[in-house]
């Protein structure tokens, strides 16, 4: 029996989940899913973050979406990490106050653990980040992660994207539709349940009732479906995770030759941090703070000294946004997606990468066989599991800091302010490095290499002295360093500036080779 999924709300969660849930659930072959989503032209897209995590290459790839359509037509670019800067001293400290989370996996250069070898200087005084990958040095000079002749999705160096969120899910709400997806536009006004609880249909203001199997709520932090109409309750993690508002401003290039970061840049301020993100054609710049700690006038103040002379007669929007998420995610018949569900905050590009997590879930414990019940249980464990893990992993950014020229920092390492778990985790890590003890590969969006690389950016001490008589390998872990150094070298010569790439994807697409090319 064909069974009816019908998403409320468009923008990335439902357009990604409608597309996603057309491929994996058959909804263009007659035995498949029927997908239907509403979305209304009255609501426009947040879109906030215009970054993502590497997971996403895995989700277009498998939908199908074309990656020269995508640099095309969502004016992307490729983003290889975040770099932080002023996160962790006082400022005119005189202190080189930077670090960068590349998104390579240190582990794919060798078999050996080094990271015990550079805690004890093996490497010199190089940080974690440059001494164990290739894709520091290839960030700081704007290199691309690939080449025109490299496959869709595939490349030597790990990346995800930046892009236009209006025009990305454009792109994406085309696939959809090419799939199998049917598309209305019309706006719900009311939810109906029966007598269970479950909701019985939709009412829309054009088309009239609306009925499905399954309904998906992509409606944002508006959660039409699942909190308003379900009484699902948001639990707010605003006692660990300060900030709760953003001011966006859109800054187009002077000249179209300007060069493109491939990494985002984060810059840490009195009472937040302020982004900064390179697409084809302008730049996305946004300061997220904590109302709390900071005026919206202060905050806008800070934003205009960041960008400089000018920066006063650009026009911006302001965001507002609480971290914590829903509990029951899933409940009867009605499942939320995106920021329906809970927003941790723009930091790491979580909220897309959520928004993926949940619709693979999803489609592995969609209910052909009626059965809600059982696959609510387990969905919400999982994605419980997943936000509490992704708050600790955020907030370890603040808690480290150092910086005691504000409140806002201050607070952030209050011992009441951090969670139990993170606090057993920094105490495991003074004596031995993470590994992959400390996280679950099915429940955990960040790896461990990615608390490495954010623990000792961040300046974090692990003392493993006792142990260093036990370590057999140094010689190995020398030649290992000097091989890093060496791809490392190689990358300058050989990537092109991210500009480059970009430019020549949009005039003729990429043009894979059939030789090898890593």
């Amino acid at each position: 029996m064909t069974r009816k999924i019908l998403i409320v709300g468009g923008g990335t969660a439902g357009w990604i989940s409608a597309a996603y849930l057309a491929q994996m659930l058959s909804a263009d072959l007659p035995g498949g899913a029927s997908i239907t989503l509403v979305e209304s032209e009255d609501i426009g897209i947040l879109g906030v973050g215009e970054g993502t995590f590497p997971i996403i290459r895995r989700t277009l790839s498998r939908i199908g979406l074309d990656e020269t359509d995508l640099i095309r037509e969502a004016d992307a670019t490729f983003k290889q990490g975040v770099r932080f800067q002023g996160w962790k001293s006082n400022p005119g400290t005189g202190s080189d106050d930077w670090f960068l989370h590349p998104f390579q996996v240190n582990a794919q250069h060798t078999d050996m653990d080094l990271l015990p070898y550079w805690l004890l200087g093996v490497a010199g005084k190089v940080p974690w980040a440059e001494a164990s990958t290739v894709q520091g040095r290839a960030v700081e000079a704007m290199r691309a992660p690939k080449l025109i002749t490299h496959s869709n999705y595939d490349g030597p160096l790990n990346y995800a994207y930046h892009f236009d969120a209006v025009k990305f899910a454009a792109v994406v709400r085309r696939r959809a539709m090419e799939l199998g997806v049917a598309r209305i536009v019309d706006t719900i006004d009311e939810v109906r349940l029966d007598e269970h609880g479950a909701i019985a249909s939709l009412q829309a203001r054009e088309s009239g009732e609306l009925q499905a199997d399954l309904y998906i709520d992509c409606s944002g932090s508006r959660a039409r479906l699942i909190g308003e109409a379900l009484g699902s309750e948001f639990t707010s993690y605003r006692d660990q995770l300060f900030c709760n508002r953003a001011l966006a401003i859109q800054i187009p290039y002077d000249r179209p030759d300007t060069p493109i970061p491939s990494c985002t840049y984060t810059s840490a301020q009195n009472s937040g941090w302020i982004w900064d993100i390179g697409l084809q054609s302008r730049r996305g710049v946004g300061h997220v703070y904590s109302s709390d700690h900071c005026s919206d006038d202060a905050a806008l103040a800070a934003l205009q000294r960041y960008l400089g002379p000018g920066a006063s007669d650009l026009p911006h929007r302001k965001l507002s946004f609480e971290a914590g998420f829903r509990k029951t995610q899933w409940h009867k018949n009605c499942v939320a997606i995106g920021m329906s569900a809970g927003f941790i905050e723009p930091l790491e590009a979580t909220g897309i990468s959520f928004a993926e997590v949940a619709v693979l879930i999803l489609s592995g414990l969609f209910p052909w066989s009626g059965d809600y019940e059982l696959a609510a249980k387990q969905f919400n464990a999982q994605m419980n599991t997943r936000y509490e893990h992704v708050i600790d992993f955020i907030k370890m950014h603040y808690c480290l800091s150092q910086r005691t020229d504000s409140a806002f920092w201050h607070d952030n390492r209050t011992p009441s302010s951090i969670s139990d778990s993170l606090q057993d985790r920094l105490a495991q890590w003074r004596h031995r490095p993470p590994s992959f003890l400390d996280v679950d590969a099915s429940h955990d969006i960040f790896d461990e290499t990615s608390w490495q690389y954010i623990l000792y950016g961040m300046g974090f001490q692990t003392d493993i002295g006792p142990r260093a008589g036990a370590l057999r390998f140094y010689e190995d872990a020398r030649r290992e360093f000097d091989s890093i150094r060496r791809q490392s070298d190689k990358a300058l010569r050989v990537m092109p500036t991210h500009r480059a790439l970009v430019d020549a994807v949009v005039a003729g697409g990429f043009r894979p080779s059939r030789g090898p090319q890593r």
